[in-house]
Order: structure tokens, then sequence, then C-alpha cells
């Protein structure tokens, strides 16, 4: 099953982000498009998912953008990537949890290129390094057309993450790719997008 593959090099806001998704959420219910997988940076954002509580906003001041995917509230800023998908389980088996696994998977082996060591976590959704939180999940479904994604901590600034409760964590437990290993990782999108793809045709 083919997936487009798109990598945007600029930024790109989150209201523009969503339309485009959900635009292609409806194409591949109607089968007039392929599956996506797209690599991509917002502008800082912070985003509010279905379970978000008002309680986990310590900055009183920022905007919270409201989200239909899964999940509280996280944050979006310059130096996360994000990667959005829509894949059509109609296509595969229909397992939420297959899938869930698959990106799990896939951030893991990432991660291993610069030799972090990195975990699944049953009780709390993402991906960790010891007891800090480095890339968070959350999908939706609709029709078993799964959509929304993942965020993997490059070289963001962990400190705008103490302006809320992120995913209803501790805010302290974030970390980065380059916190742990000192460097920014570059030109890496093409290989993530390859690790994604490998794992998501194996559901």
């Amino acid at each position: 099953m083919s997936i487009e593959i798109k990598i945007s090099k600029k930024r790109i806001t989150y209201k523009k982000a969503m339309l485009y998704l959900n635009k292609r959420v409806e194409e591949v219910k109607n089968g007039t498009n392929r599956e996506l997988l797209w690599i991509l940076e917002h502008p800082t954002t912070y985003t509010a998912g279905v379970s978000f509580n008002k309680k986990e906003i310590i900055d009183k001041k920022i905007k919270i953008v409201k989200s239909n995917r899964g999940g509280k509230i996280t944050l979006h800023n310059p130096g996360q990537k994000i990667i959005y998908f829509v894949i059509n389980l109609n296509k595969r088996k229909k397992d939420i949890r297959k899938l869930i696994n698959s990106i799990e998977k896939s951030i893991i082996q990432f991660l291993k290129n610069y030799k972090i060591k990195s975990k699944n976590d049953k009780k709390n959704i993402g991906i960790w390094v010891k007891d800090k939180k480095i890339a968070a999940i959350g999908i939706r479904v609709s029709r078993w057309v799964a959509y929304h994604g993942c965020s993997i901590n490059i070289s963001n600034n962990l400190n705008q993450y103490l302006k809320i409760i992120p995913c209803g964590l501790d805010n302290k437990k974030v970390t980065s790719i380059s916190e742990l290993i000192s460097i920014k990782p570059k030109k890496f999108e093409n290989n993530l997008a390859n690790i994604f793809i490998k794992n998501i045709n194996n559901i």
C-alpha cells in the first residue's frame, strides 16, 4: 500500500495543518487520495486533546488551541518534530493497539540511531528515557481511518513546558535528544519517515 511522504521545511501553523489533515482524512475515507505521513514543525502552540483539564494550565496567559485528538494538553514548538499520519485501517488490521505499537516501535528505533535507550509505558502513553518523556502520541479514529500522530523532542526549548502540566504529568519530566546527547540531529527526516512506513506497513 502506497503512503505519501510529505516533509515540510517551513513551520506550519497548527490551524493550517489541521485543515490539511482533516481534508486528507475525508479523501482517504472516500477512496480519492492516498494515505499520508507528514513530518513538520509548528510555531509555539499549546494544544488540548479531548481529555484535557483546565487545571493543567499553569500560566493562565497562554493561548490554548482545542484539538479532537486523544490525550490532554501538550506543547508544540520549534525544534520538535511532528509526525502526522492518515492511515486506513480498513486495508490493514482493524487494531488500534497494533497501530500505537507501530508508532512506539518507530520512535524507539529512531532514538537508537543516537544511542538513546527508550521505552514505552502502558500506563502513560508516549516514549520515555528513564523517567523523562521524549515523545508524545495522540490519535483519533473515524470509520477505521486513524489520524493525528506523535511528536518527538529533538532540540526544542523545554522551559516552555513549565507553563503547563504536559499530558497530565510532572512538567519537569520532559527531555529531548539534544539535552541527552548534546548535539542537534540534522537531515534525519527521510530516515525517520522510512522507519515509520516500514512499521506501519506491518500492521
